[in-house]
């Protein structure tokens, strides 16, 4: 194999700054589908696409709908990531921006089950085309999510330098916060303008999804101006693109990829769990907290894990990858039953509180951990391929079932509120598995991302 003369390091701070603004956009994106997806499965798409049925069965379809977009992931994932791979990081990045923000959209023109006096469409809805409809808008979203999140990790840790590529790698997460943020203050703001009538009887509940077409916008800008990543460009200079990274990865990666899913799970299904069905418990019937709490809830653990994950990367580039994302881990193991306890007690402040603590410093802190982690396991030639495969399909065990399991326990306890001691015990079960995971994962902090094989490897 010829090798090319080598290339230079050196990143011009315009275009670190560029790639941070890329990744970041397309990270609120996603994050902003997220969450709405997650409070509209949870306040909204029950009444308007699965109507007939008791409210229990209804939200535990909704949630369904939720877990289709986390079940296709792992789909986008080696589709994309093989691309990524293959034909370069910039050009992957701007396919899933599109798919997730194209299909955030339309789920906003969608006719519902029913229908709505006010809606475009006129009266009269669409019977069992609307649920369908959803269902193949949420597979959209989800094909496009599954490598979307990993690009924009890979594309930032190969811009940056490796002493500081901790905290750099984990900026872009912010646009986890930012995507949050943006899509509860949205939903709160709907359900007070409607607070005489449910929101899901009114026209309201489309505006968040409709307004995903300005993020989209402006994401798309930023991106065509992006340069392709510098370890891309090293290794089509010196003839090393993996032309089968998918082989390559299950024959050469797998216990990489082994431990990829297990450092996800407790990260991952703690934050679905909060964002998710944690608003569902505490407006339950069981539990009886009234009016928009579970969004304002997301808004303040949102703040909190804003300021959380630049802190969590910056500490892995001073104290290594694997004590912090372990420290975070326990944590969250610590915290878990405390945090739902109080969930159950129906305190509007305590709820407030302890939701910040356990989405905006446990799940939050793992995931501006995970990076530049999550990069590092890899080697150069199938790291998009591996990260993507790691992180989508950890989503469906962790992320995507959760709510639907933590529904079906709130749905077969009844009226009562122990439901709270299964679904913490639930999320504990997936917070050891990680606490475990660390101690098979090699320390990365630092490592070249021009090697060719995994760390596991070194």
């Amino acid at each position: 194999m010829s090798i090319a003369a080598p290339i230079t390091r050196t990143v011009a701070v315009a275009d670190l700054r560029r790639a941070g603004w890329a990744s970041s956009l397309g990270s609120a994106m996603e994050y902003y589908d997220f969450a709405l997806y997650s409070l509209a499965s949870a306040l909204v798409f029950g009444p308007l696409f699965f109507p007939g049925n008791d409210p229990a069965t209804a939200l535990i379809l909704s949630f369904g709908t939720y877990f289709l977009g986390f079940a296709v992931r792992p789909v986008g994932g080696i589709v994309f990531g093989r691309l990524g791979d293959r034909v370069g990081r910039k050009f992957v990045l701007m396919a899933t921006i599109l798919l997730m923000g194209g299909g955030s959209t339309l789920i906003g023109v969608l006719p519902t089950y029913h229908g709505a006096s006010g809606d475009w469409y006129g009266k009269g809805g669409a019977g069992v085309l609307a649920p369908i409809l959803l269902i193949v808008l949420r597979l959209v979203q989800g094909l496009g999510a599954g490598a979307e999140m990993s690009g924009a990790s890979v594309l930032m840790a190969e811009f940056a330098p490796p002493a500081r590529r901790g905290y750099l790698a984990s900026l872009p997460f912010l646009g986890v916060q930012i995507g949050t943020v943006v899509a509860a203050v949205v939903y709160f703001l709907m359900l007070g303008a409607s607070a005489s009538t449910p929101i899901s009887q009114t026209w309201l509940w489309r505006i968040p999804f409709l307004s995903s077409v300005l993020i989209l916008g402006v994401a798309i800008f930023i991106r065509l101006k992006l340069r392709e990543s510098p370890t891309f460009v090293r290794l089509e200079a010196n003839e090393q693109i993996e032309n089968r990274p998918l082989r390559t990865l299950v024959t050469r990666s797998w216990k990489t990829i082994l431990i990829g899913l297990g450092l996800r799970m407790a990260e991952n299904g703690g934050s679905s769990i909060y964002q998710a069905f944690a608003v569902a418990y505490v407006s339950s019937a069981a539990v009886g907290i009234k009016g928009p709490i579970g969004a304002l809830s997301l808004v303040i653990a949102a703040a909190v894990g804003a300021a959380m994950v630049p802190v969590a990367g910056r500490l892995t580039d001073r104290y290594g990858r694997r004590p912090v994302y372990r420290a975070l881990a326990v944590y969250q193991l610590l915290t878990v039953f405390p945090i739902w306890w109080v969930l159950s007690h129906g305190d509007t402040l305590s709820t407030i509180i302890v939701i910040s603590l356990g989405l905006g410093i446990g799940s939050w802190g793992m995931f501006g951990a995970q990076s530049a982690l999550m990069c590092e396991l890899f080697g150069s030639r199938q790291r998009y391929l591996g990260a993507s495969v790691a992180r989508e399909v950890s989503a469906v065990f962790a992320g995507g079932i959760a709510p639907m399991v933590g529904a079906a326990i709130m749905s077969a306890s009844g009226s009562g509120n122990g439901a709270w001691i299964p679904i913490a015990g639930y999320l504990a079960v997936l917070t050891a598995i990680t606490v475990v995971a660390t101690f098979f994962m090699p320390e990365t902090r630092g490592r070249d991302l021009d090697r060719t094989t995994d760390a596991i490897a070194d």
